[in-house]
């Protein structure tokens, strides 16, 4: 499977009610897709753990869960994901298993998956570091095909692992900041919320890797990151008219002085 490119992580718009306002995902899928990247449903910044079992529901059979990776992380979830292009599925958060524990869940969830598996590598979030050698080990797995890479830090396994690829294994960027440095060490693309905003821009920039482009855009980044994400990237898209409300679901905050949110791309 081709994981190369530029995909949008989707966010949640939500109506003045505070429920999900399908209309604008859809459209904002559209636009997405229009542009040339590809989506993402149901991960970090969709507010996915906000989320009902039929809001999820809907949400796949709205954006057509064959066009999609989806963010998925347990059995249930998986076989409800079922169909869809893949599952971006998180390294077990806050219980720490250890990197054998790593291997051991992902080849269970791989065994029993409907769909193959996208490794989303978060230590900041999840409290696991990985090391080089058990991304490989991981890559290793039937069914495991990529790896969202967001340790915050381009290291010295991140430089390895892309000097030398596992066959067959997407490595993508999932720390927006660093998307050009990693398109030029060799990443297959990324998975990147700031491409709800300019989403041309980042894959074109993608596809010509033009360095000053790639500044502008780690530039834009950074300001759409200054507050817990996706926050800002609501603010912003509803400056633009895209989205109803800037609203979130708690426990996350509405962005606070969202006015020039709307001056992000000038």
């Amino acid at each position: 499977m081709d994981l190369s490119g530029i995909h949008v992580p989707l966010i949640t718009p939500f109506d003045e009610r505070g429920e999900v306002a399908y209309p604008a995902l859809e459209k904002l899928a559209h636009d997405v897709r229009e542009a040339g990247a590809h989506l993402v449903a149901l991960g970090t910044t969709a507010e996915a753990g906000s989320l009902t079992g039929a809001e999820r529901r809907r949400v796949l059979d709205l954006l057509d869960r064959t066009n999609l990776i989806v963010g998925a992380d347990t059995p249930d979830q998986l076989r409800e994901a079922g169909g869809a292009r893949a599952a971006l599925t998180l390294v077990p958060p806050f219980v720490r298993p250890g990197e054998e524990g790593v291997i051991r869940h992902f080849e269970a969830l791989a065994a029993s998956s409907p769909i193959p598996l996208i490794v989303y590598h978060v230590p900041q979030r999840t409290g696991q570091p990985l090391t080089g050698d058990t991304i490989r080990r991981l890559a290793a797995i039937d069914g495991v095909i990529g790896i969202k890479y967001a340790t915050g830090v381009i290291d010295t396994d991140l430089v390895d692992l892309l000097a030398d690829p596992p066959d067959g294994f997407a490595i993508l960027c999932g720390d927006d900041v660093f998307l050009a440095p990693m398109l030029a060490m060799g990443a297959h693309g990324g998975i990147l919320a700031s491409a709800h905003l300019a989403t041309e821009r980042f894959v074109r920039f993608q596809r010509e890797r033009e360095i000053a482009e790639g500044h502008r855009l780690a530039r834009l980044s950074t300001a759409l990151f200054a507050q817990p994400n996706p926050t800002v990237v609501k603010a912003a898209l509803h400056a633009a008219g895209r989205i109803p409300t800037p609203g979130v679901r708690l426990p996350l905050l509405p962005a606070l002085a969202p006015s020039f949110y709307g001056s992000l791309l000038e």
